[in-house]
């Protein structure tokens, strides 16, 4: 596919992680005492949640508190406009996990590895920018993870440039009631406690940037949410193995507030590819609106699973 900015290679990033970092995103997630493999870095098992990747891009090699906005500006996509990330939302995540993390990327070199796949004018609602992140192994060329992502410059559109294309949609089954029903309780402190695995978007934390976005103030992190479902489906369908997730995506359809509990339903589809069984799946916040929808991933289903097959 062409069009402006197609191709546009970001430099790449180094990216490092330790155990402890490992340890918090795990337990940011909601991972529990019965997945010590997470949550216990002497376990025999002891993995990094699948999902991690995602957050490198913000992290980097940092240990320390990283500015958001400055992080996030500096490289101009050729062709496109600039974009003001002070008012940037998650429009939509796919993870395809190719090979298992490391618990640590002590005495290795890891980058984050970034090209622009589109950039699509919605007119005056605004942007959409999709990128592609591959995790390498700078030592051999692997790539551990491929992150396709696409943001949502609000209120930046209206630039004269493509509409882009239908996004795939994958609903649930019709008239088929849900395999599971799977409940996130969320608390006030819960974007502050996510934010400290390297996303310091000032919007998850402070009620100012919300406000001015018309949220109302604080929102909890798309990722945030999509992070939490991931980690409830493997539980429920894959027995919290990281090995039985072959590919997860969700479109972030509404803001989470801080407090409110997140109900996800799913439904095992029967569709395989190989081992890996088609899972669909919608979050919502209870008594409100859909805040994940387009959900899809593609898991290993362990003996004793939820189940109407």
């Amino acid at each position: 596919m062409s069009g402006p900015g197609v191709g546009f290679e970001y430099p790449a990033k180094q990216v490092s992680w330790l155990q402890r970092d490992a340890l918090l995103f795990a337990n940011s997630i909601g991972a529990t005492a019965d997945e010590l493999h997470f949550l216990f870095e002497l376990h025999p098992k002891f993995a990094v949640f699948p999902t991690y990747p995602i957050i490198l891009t913000f992290k980097g090699t940092s240990a320390e508190v990283v500015d958001f906005y400055a992080a996030n500006q500096g490289v101009k996509i050729p062709g496109v406009p600039e974009f003001d990330y002070r008012r940037v939302v998650d429009g939509q995540r796919k993870m395809e996990f190719l090979k298992p993390l490391p618990t640590t990327s002590e005495g290795r070199k890891f980058e984050a590895r970034t090209k622009v796949l589109g950039v699509y004018d919605k007119g005056r609602p605004g942007t959409v920018l999709d990128v592609q992140t591959d995790l390498v192994d700078t030592a051999n060329g692997d790539v551990y993870s491929r992150i396709t992502s696409s943001s949502f410059f609000v209120g930046q559109g209206g630039w004269h440039g493509p509409k882009g294309p239908a996004t795939k949609n994958f609903p649930p089954p019709k008239d088929k009631k849900p395999d599971a029903v799977l409940e996130h309780q969320t608390t006030s402190e819960s974007a502050l406690l996510y934010r400290l695995n390297g996303d310091y978007n000032p919007l998850h934390a402070t009620p100012e940037p919300g406000q001015k976005m018309g949220f109302g103030g604080a929102i909890i992190h798309g990722v945030y949410s999509w992070n939490t479902t991931c980690h409830l489906i493997l539980k429920e369908f894959g027995g919290s193995d990281p090995a039985n997730i072959k590919e997860y995506q969700a479109r972030f359809a509404s803001p989470v507030k801080p407090g409110d509990k997140m109900v996800t339903r799913v439904w095992r589809t029967g569709e395989k590819q190989g081992d890996f069984e088609e899972i669909r799946f919608v979050t919502e916040v209870a008594g409100g609106k859909v805040c994940l929808s387009n959900g899809r991933a593609l898991v290993k289903v362990v003996s004793g699973a939820s189940s109407k097959l």
